[in-house]
């Protein structure tokens, strides 16, 4: 079976699963995650788990992107966080949806080979760092001082308040709190000074490493 049938039968499976923003599930018909894997696992290319990728991280399952994405309700205005840019597909799903993603990858290697991918598919709206991502988008161009929705997936032992304080009045974050599996997956709305989080289940994401830990 081609990768196009695959990747619509995902997004049926998306679908079937209770994904309903069609944004969302237009963007999984569109990014083709088999250029975001590692060939030895290419079969799996659109199974709904995640896979092993470089640096011992993974590529998350679809439908716990899905469902981040979901909950970030984005909009084609919105300036975008992106913290874990590992292979880059989430993050290409994010420059779908999005006016202009900024991605904050710790490992150099990850960062350079996603760049890679995503410049020969001429994405043109994601901007990248290489570095801790705890404090945000610091010392980086375009140089923004807060964002409409801010996307983290690693599991933070807390929320950083690094990345609240980066947050804009009325902006959404998502978020697995927890260092250890499994985690919570939980949502922050910033409303003037005061933050609204509510937690939206268990999930499994590689801990969040701050540097000097």
């Amino acid at each position: 079976m081609r990768f196009e049938d695959l990747r619509q039968r995902l997004v049926a499976e998306l679908c079937l699963l209770g994904i309903n923003s069609e944004p969302v599930l237009a963007a999984f018909a569109k990014i083709p995650r088999e250029l975001y894997i590692l060939p030895q696992y290419m079969e799996y290319a659109y199974s709904n788990q995640p896979l092993p990728i470089d640096a011992g991280q993974t590529i998350s399952q679809p439908m716990m992107i899905a469902i981040m994405l979901e909950q970030l309700a984005l909009e084609d205005q919105h300036h975008v966080l992106e913290i874990g840019t590992g292979s880059g597909y989430q993050t290409a799903l994010l420059s779908e949806l999005a006016k202009d993603v900024c991605s904050i990858e710790r490992i150099e290697s990850l960062s350079l080979k996603a760049q890679k991918v995503l410049k020969s598919e001429n994405i043109k709206n994601v901007y990248f760092r290489i570095g801790d991502g705890y404090q945000g988008w610091q010392k980086a161009y375009p140089p923004y001082k807060s964002f409409d929705r801010i996307i983290v997936s690693a599991g933070a032992p807390a929320i950083p308040k690094g990345l609240t304080n980066q947050l804009a009045d009325g902006g959404i974050m998502v978020i697995p709190v927890g260092y250890h599996s499994p985690q919570i997956l939980t949502k922050i709305i910033r409303k003037g000074d005061e933050l609204l989080i509510s937690k939206h289940g268990a999930c499994a994401f590689v801990p969040m490493i701050e540097d000097g830990e």
